[in-house]
């Protein structure tokens, strides 16, 4: 803070007709102090009334400044700023001379109302709506690649625009623009964008790779699809091409099914998988494939099918490989039965099998079963999901990409659990996997991972 007399003897100075910059050598203080404390002393300042040019004149100062006049001399004469003539040019090449007229000047310029269509001039306006109608409908198929009855309003804003930057020729940007409830200003916006869009070389990419993966896939794997591809592209550069397409993966939901049944004359086992029980902390990883592996059981309910389907499969924790599984309308000992056959001829048993605390794992059948296979058997502890955690998370990936978000309208529970052991069977082959390899991350299917370090049967 400067004193009062430094102050007075600025002020006094600039009355004087010396400089800010001399009048602050003078009092010893900064130019910036300077000038606040004559914008204090002036006051606000009047704010100039708006000029409204007709658009005869806004076309003359263009013309101008489209042949070399500086846009400042142009605003100086016209009583307007630089940044007017320039927009207004702008606009003029982007939207046309339209965009330069005010609203005032459009209700001027307007026709008198003219009488009732005639019968023949109201058909012929039906037959030329109907027919953009009929060209939106086939232009959102090309886009979507879908059948008829394709939705237009399943288009995202940039879609619509380039489907209204298709038609306007045929039948007039306004009406289009109408059609596709899209805003002026949004039209013209994306437009610019597309014009300048420095991921339009991936753009169709990342939504290819995502609607392959049945919308599956989220940035990182979206990402690696790509590399695999030879595509080069950063993960933010795909991460926001899928934020601004609208494009996000389905997110998981609660598991409903248990199979706990009680203790009672119940056959348990320890749990293998627990390395600290005071720190609640377990182990879900193995040192080779068909080692250490987790199974239990999880429930899927069809809105057109009074049976549910049940669902029994058997994970290797080396790299999350579904060894077997069985599917089926009863969650009954055989189910998990041909669950363990299948695995032990894949793995050859001598394995570790952790599971909860499931009836299904505590009868005679179970036990001896796994006995004569040689596997060892892991229960969790009463209470505690996360004992079995690696499970749950294959489910809750089961459910996000392959169950939730689908319409099962009409399915029967055989064709479900055909289409639910393709999905597995894709999981294994042709989804892609995060894999840490010599400290950094690898994308990669498992059975492609396995057959790359040879460990493939």
């Amino acid at each position: 803070m400067y004193p009062k007399e430094t102050r007075e003897l600025a002020l006094e100075a600039l009355r004087l007709g010396f400089s800010v910059r001399e009048a602050a050598e003078l009092a010893g203080c900064s130019r910036r102090s300077v000038r606040t404390w004559r914008a204090k002393v002036a006051g606000p300042r009047p704010r100039k009334a708006p000029v409204y040019l007709p658009l005869e004149r806004k076309m003359e100062l263009v013309a101008r400044y489209e042949a070399g006049e500086r846009a400042a001399d142009l605003a100086a004469e016209a009583g307007v700023t630089g940044p007017a003539v320039t927009g207004w040019a702008r606009r003029l090449r982007e939207e046309g001379a339209l965009a330069l007229v005010t609203d005032d000047e459009v209700r001027a310029r307007a026709p008198e109302p003219a009488g009732p269509p005639s019968e023949l001039e109201a058909l012929r306006a039906r037959c030329e709506e109907l027919e953009l109608e009929n060209a939106i409908l086939a232009g959102t198929v090309e886009i979507l690649k879908k059948g008829p009855g394709a939705d237009p309003s399943a288009l995202t804003a940039a879609e619509r625009a380039a489907l209204a930057e298709s038609l306007r020729g045929r039948f007039g940007l306004p009406r289009v623009l109408a059609a596709l409830s899209l805003p002026r200003s949004t039209f013209y916006h994306r437009l610019s964008r597309a014009a300048a869009d420095r991921d339009a070389g991936i753009r169709a990419l990342v939504a290819e790779e995502f609607r392959a993966s049945g919308g599956r896939y989220g940035y990182r794997r979206v990402h690696a699809a790509l590399r695999a591809r030879g595509v080069v592209a950063s993960e933010k550069r795909v991460r926001r091409v899928m934020r601004e397409e609208g494009l996000e993966a389905a997110r998981p939901r609660r598991r409903r099914y248990s199979s706990y049944a009680g203790e009672e004359g119940r056959a348990c086992a320890p749990n293998l998988l627990l390395v600290d029980a005071s720190r609640d902390l377990h182990d879900f990883s193995a040192a080779a494939p068909g080692e250490t592996m987790v199974t239990d059981v999880t429930e899927f309910r069809l809105p057109d099918d009074a049976r549910k389907v049940y669902l029994s499969p058997v994970i290797d924790l080396y790299d999350g490989d579904v060894v077997s599984f069985s599917a089926g309308t009863s969650p009954s000992k055989a189910l998990v039965s041909e669950m363990l056959a299948g695995a032990v001829a894949a793995a050859g048993g001598g394995f570790t099998l952790h599971s909860d605390r499931g009836w299904h794992y505590r009868t005679p059948d179970w036990v001896a079963a796994c006995g004569s296979a040689g596997v060892t058997r892991s229960m969790s502890r009463r209470g505690h999901s996360p004992d079995n955690a690696a499970c749950e998370g294959f489910f809750g990936r089961l459910k996000v990409e392959f169950f939730h978000g689908r319409d099962w309208s009409g399915w029967r529970a055989e064709e479900f659990i055909a289409e639910l052991s393709s999905y597995i069977r894709w999981y294994r082959e042709g989804r892609l996997k995060a894999f840490r390899e010599g400290g950094r991350t690898v994308y990669d299917t498992i059975r492609g991972r396995r057959e790359r370090l040879g460990l493939a049967a």
